[in-house]
């Protein structure tokens, strides 16, 4: 077991919002939370106007896939942060849970994408703050 905080990400497709907001936590915090993400009913891939968007600021998540949100994986994380998936995602007495509120940047160009990407850089910043002080 790790001392280590955890972080679930979870938007409806883990194709864009949670998947920007987990390669800003990998990039933000290193080895020093476990990241996760996942979706409610994922697409098949990472949307390409997000991959592009965080490859501008020199943050590749081509390696990412989208994958299904589990119950266990929920259950095990420490912070659970939804991305506009309602009621996809299980309640567990105990767990910090944060709604951030954020445009989807489905079917968008890099254009719409970078304002959501810099959003997603400022939240997950003040997160890193709350879990790993000193380290964003």
């Amino acid at each position: 077991m790790s001392d280590k905080p955890s972080v679930l990400f979870v938007c409806v497709h883990n194709a864009g919002r949670s998947q920007m907001a987990a390669g800003w936590l990998r990039h933000l915090a290193g080895d020093a939370v476990e990241v996760r993400s996942a979706g409610s009913a994922p697409a098949e891939t990472v949307n390409p106007a997000a991959v592009e968007a965080m490859r501008e600021v020199g943050i590749d998540i081509t390696d990412q896939t989208p994958k299904l949100l589990e119950y266990e994986t929920a259950q095990s994380s420490d912070v659970i942060v939804t991305m506009g998936c309602g009621d996809a995602c299980p309640v567990f007495p105990g767990k910090r849970y944060e709604d951030w509120k954020l445009e989807d940047p489905a079917g968008k160009g890099v254009e719409a994408v970078r304002p959501i990407r810099d959003d997603i850089r400022d939240r997950v910043r003040q997160l890193v703050r709350e879990l790993v002080p000193g380290r964003a």
